[in-house]
This record gives C-alpha cells, sequence and structure tokens, in this order.
C-alpha cells in the first residue's frame, strides 16, 4: 500500500511524525506499506517548519510544493494546482491529512477530484465557530474523506450525527501525544531558561496569535495589562508569533516580569511548558499536551474544538474578555485549580493502530 502523507505547517509535523516512524517499523517487519511525504510549504520559515524536520527525525520531504504567502484563497489554489501535479505524477493508493490548516483541505478535494481515497488524522474535532478558517476546512475536508482517524469519542460522535457510518471511523487516540510522550526525555532548555533565571513551577508560558485577540490592538492591549497585573510578578514568557509580533509593535507593552522571546523549536518550547507554573494560550494544540504533562493551563477563547481538554484535562476555556483573567488567574494562585487526568488511548500508541488500520483498509480493498 502506497500512501501520499500532507504536511503543511507547524502543528502537521507534531502528527505526522510518528506515522512516518510508524510506517518506516512496519515496512522493515515486510508489511506492505510505504510512504511519500508531502511538504505544501504553507508554513516556510524556518523556526516555524525546517527545525521540526531535523528535531522529530522526519525524513527530508520527498517534494516541497512551496505554496507559501498570500491569501488563504491564494495559499488554497496554489495548493491544489502544484498537488495535482504531484499526484499525477507519482500515484498512490492514499492521501493521508492531518489537523486542520489549509493544505489539509486543499489536499483533500486535490486527492478526491483525482479519485484518490482520502484518510484524515484528527477527523471529527469541531468548535462550531465559522469564523475559524479552521473551522471551515475540518468541515470539507470531513465531508469528502472515505477514513476518519479520531483522537476522542466527542469526535466520533460528531461524525456519526453528520452520516458517517461506523465502518469508517477509527478511534485511534492522538499523534500530537506520541510525538510528546516519546521527545519528552530530550526536551532541551532555552536560553531564556538561565537568561531569566527561571525556576520549575516559577514562571508562565504565554502564545496568543487568533486572530480575535491580536488583530485588535485595544483587545490585544487589555489582554495583555490584565495576565501582567495578575501574574503577582511571575515571570511571563512569550514567545512571540509573527502575526502577533506585527501587531504589537506599537503598543508600548513591557513590565519587569514580561520577557518576549522569539519563536521556539518544539524541544524548547516544551521543556518551558513541562515545567510552568501555568500556560495561557489560544492554540488547540497547546491544551492537550498540558493535560498529558498536568500543567493548568487557560485558554483565551470563546469555544474549543478540544473539549475533553476541559471535561478530563487541565484546560480551562475562560473566553476572550480580559476581565476573565483576574479570578482565573485567583483561582491558580490560590491552589484551587483541578488536577486532571489523561483522555483515553492518549498513550503513545497511535500511530502504530493508525498504520495497523491502514493495512487492514488495503487488505479489504485488495491493495
Amino acid at each position: 500500500m502506497q500512501i501520499t502523507i500532507i504536511a503543511g505547517a507547524r502543528p502537521n509535523f507534531m502528527k505526522i511524525a510518528p506515522i512516518v516512524h510508524s510506517i518506516q517499523k512496519a515496512k522493515a517487519e515486510g508489511r506492505d506499506i510505504d510512504f511519500r511525504l508531502i511538504h505544501t510549504g504553507q508554513h516556510f520559515d524556518k523556526k516555524m517548519s525546517g527545525d521540526f524536520f531535523e528535531q522529530l527525525g522526519i525524513p527530508e520531504p520527498h517534494a516541497n510544493l512551496e505554496a507559501g504567502g498570500g491569501t488563504q484563497a491564494e495559499q488554497t489554489g496554489a495548493i491544489m494546482v502544484r498537488f495535482e501535479q504531484e499526484l499525477i505524477a507519482n500515484p498512490t493508493d492514499l492521501v493521508l491529512v492531518v489537523g486542520d490548516v489549509t493544505s489539509t483541505m486543499a489536499c483533500a478535494v486535490t486527492a478526491q477530484k483525482l479519485r484518490v481515497p482520502v484518510a484524515h488524522v484528527e477527523a471529527g474535532i469541531r468548535s462550531d465557530d465559522w469564523t475559524m478558517p479552521e473551522e471551515i476546512n475540518r468541515l470539507v475536508t470531513d465531508s469528502i474523506t472515505n477514513y476518519f482517524f479520531t483522537t476522542s469519542e466527542v469526535a466520533n460522535d460528531n461524525l456519526r450525527k453528520s452520516g458517517v457510518e461506523n465502518e469508517r471511523i477509527f478511534f485511534v487516540g492522538n499523534t500530537m501525544i506520541d510525538t510528546l510522550l516519546k521527545n519528552r526525555p530530550r526536551f532541551m532548555a532555552p536560553p531564556i531558561w538561565d537568561e531569566a533565571q527561571l525556576t520549575e513551577k516559577g514562571y508562565i508560558v504565554l502564545t496568543l496569535h487568533r486572530p480575535a485577540n491580536v488583530d485588535q490592538e485595544q483587545q490585544l492591549k487589555l489582554l495583555m495589562e490584565e495576565i501582567i497585573v495578575n501574574s503577582n510578578g511571575t515571570p511571563i514568557i512569550f514567545p512571540v508569533h509573527p502575526r502577533t509580533a506585527k501587531n504589537m509593535q506599537g503598543l508600548g507593552i513591557e513590565a519587569s516580569n514580561l520577557f518576549f522571546v522569539e519563536p521556539l523549536s518544539y524541544l524548547e518550547f516544551n521543556y518551558l511548558v513541562e515545567r510552568a507554573k501555568l500556560v495561557v494560550t489560544d492554540s488547540g494544540g497547546i491544551t492537550e499536551e498540558t493535560t498529558v504533562l498536568g500543567v493548568p493551563c487557560i485558554t483565551l477563547r470563546n469555544n474549543t474544538e478540544r473539549p475533553e481538554t476541559i471535561s478530563i484535562g487541565t484546560n480551562e476555556l475562560i473566553g476572550t474578555d480580559p476581565k476573565a483573567i483576574k479570578p482565573a488567574f485567583a483561582k491558580l494562585f490560590s491552589g484551587g485549580w483541578k488536577k486532571g487526568g489523561i483522555p483515553p488511548l492518549w498513550d503513545g500508541h497511535t500511530a502504530d493502530r493508525i498504520v495497523d488500520s491502514l493495512l487492514e483498509i488495503a487488505t479489504k480493498k485488495g491493495n
């Protein structure tokens, strides 16, 4: 069975790494499976993409479509045109897409128009917020997917409600957690650890990148001021996303305990997360990692596509109103934060289950 695997943006690389490794292991054992790895080039900054191949042990892509830049529509069109050429030149039995970025949706559409089956890893998650480009990508991708690999029973239910038959749903767990657990012993301290004289459970990690939080200057300024005022002087480490950095210019946000740093590598960032007192974020994937690492997490969003990080894990969804920060921080500093647990099948073996399922699918199809 020949699989074409798609990666385009930073979150994808954590999700494909264990799948690539599991396919390599299965092939070495004599099982009939191989892969071709395609980087769409959606993220083209080295810190946002290139380092991941090296740090996570992912082989160099067989092809890079170099389709980064431009508007959402321009990027989608460039990916589709170039991926169509790739598929025609290199036929495959199945296209495997992961997550919810533009590359995921664009490559799924392209594959189906060439009558190539699609498997979606992290299928079925929903925020029900159509203002998020990621939600549109999820809905489009899942509407044309053949095989659905899911992270939770919530995702399974979402798919069933949309009419997907049980035999096409494979509850396998979370490949992000495969990557996290495999690399945990390799986490390494970034320079800011010594520069700011950080200590375990003695600092806060902050990430912000969603338009609702960073595109309006007043909103971003109020959020930052509330975080700083209610931090009790605790160091705040803020790896600044390029989008956020652009919008921060001229706001004059500074404090003695606020440290801006460049985007960190995967191993450096998770070193900080694992040892943090608190993570404040508007990312979905980070809430999964904090749940498994047992680190308190505050999500500055009005919705989440990962409700299990709240119902089971250490995450709390407080919305985007800056006034919600004070009571949440007070709860943390008073020692009242929940302990949390780990969702089912988030055990580090998801990729093996995916590969087993792919081989089972191939057997049934006669590939």
